[in-house]
């Protein structure tokens, strides 16, 4: 590719269309704009309903484009798990889902790349404290408090029948 535009985007896994946000940055360079939609619905069609980071990389000169797709944001991925629209307007008030430790866990492996943690208790402990953010416990209990019996080693057994999947 010679000289490149990137646009980087959301759009609604499958759903993406030559509206906004899409059109108006592709509509003044060469790539045909339909072509563009079609890719990045073929690619994100597995994340129905969730919206997906997108970035789309277009040569100035002939139209070439390459389409990269992003995994969900962390809260987006356990709203979807839990089978919930949002999280709590007030979380720290209202709680209104509960998710066990083990989708915690398959979250964390979802987003492993793009997690700052080194390993799957590290993972999981940011994906707690995202649940946390949203007003969901986990096993019933306050972010805060599984945090702390993970690195009391509580979950450890979990933890390393989860690394064994």
């Amino acid at each position: 590719m010679g000289d490149t535009t990137t646009i980087e985007t959301l759009v609604e896994g499958g759903s993406a269309s030559a509206g906004p946000p899409l059109g108006p940055e592709l509509g003044p360079l060469p790539a045909d704009v339909g072509e563009v939609v079609s890719a990045i619905n073929e690619k994100t069609k597995d994340f129905e309903g969730m919206e997906v980071p997108v970035t789309v990389e277009v040569d100035e000169e002939t139209g070439e484009f390459e389409v990269e797709v992003g995994k969900p944001p962390v809260a987006q991925l356990i709203f979807d798990e839990l089978g919930i629209d949002g999280g709590s307007g007030e979380p720290n008030k209202s709680k209104i889902a509960d998710m066990e430790f083990e989708t915690a866990c398959k979250v964390a492996r979802m987003k492993a790349s793009d997690l700052l943690a080194m390993d799957l208790r590290g993972a999981v402990k940011e994906v707690i404290g995202s649940a946390q953010a949203a007003g969901i416990t986990v096993d019933g209990k306050d972010a805060y408090n599984i945090q702390q019996e993970i690195d009391e080693g509580k979950y450890d057994d979990r933890l390393e029948a989860e690394e064994g999947i």
